[in-house]
């Protein structure tokens, strides 16, 4: 019977294609499913034999810890570098966007608190 075994929702492509090549690698026999022509589906990866599932696992636990160090590596090093992604970097290369951002935040925000206040009413 299949199982789940890794979801793949909001998951970086080269951690989808790095996680492929781990279970391949290993020969664990899995497929993937999609999240759909509307994006409601599930994506995921499956095992088709539930039998080696602590065994992927593991496998995916072990790459996960290296990958994190590994990021962690690498956004230290940008961050010395002077090279990492800032908030004003994103403003400086789409200004149009993030204040459309932040005027959608505070018009949330006004409409948000605005019926709990009592503005000499």
């Amino acid at each position: 019977m299949s199982v789940i075994l890794f979801r793949l929702r909001g998951v970086p492509d080269d951690e989808t294609d790095e996680i492929r090549e781990l279970l391949r690698k290993n020969e664990i026999d899995f497929y993937e499913t999609s999240a759909g022509n509307w994006g409601i589906s599930m994506p995921a990866i499956w095992l088709r034999d539930n039998s080696r599932l602590e065994q992927a696992k593991h496998l995916i636990e072990v790459y996960q810890e290296e990958r994190t160090s590994r990021m962690k590596g690498e956004y230290a090093r940008l961050k010395e570098l002077g090279e990492n992604r800032t908030l004003f970097d994103i403003f400086r290369e789409d200004p149009l966007r993030m204040l459309l951002y932040v005027a959608a935040v505070a018009a949330i925000l006004y409409f948000s608190v605005m019926p709990f206040l009592d503005l000499g009413g």
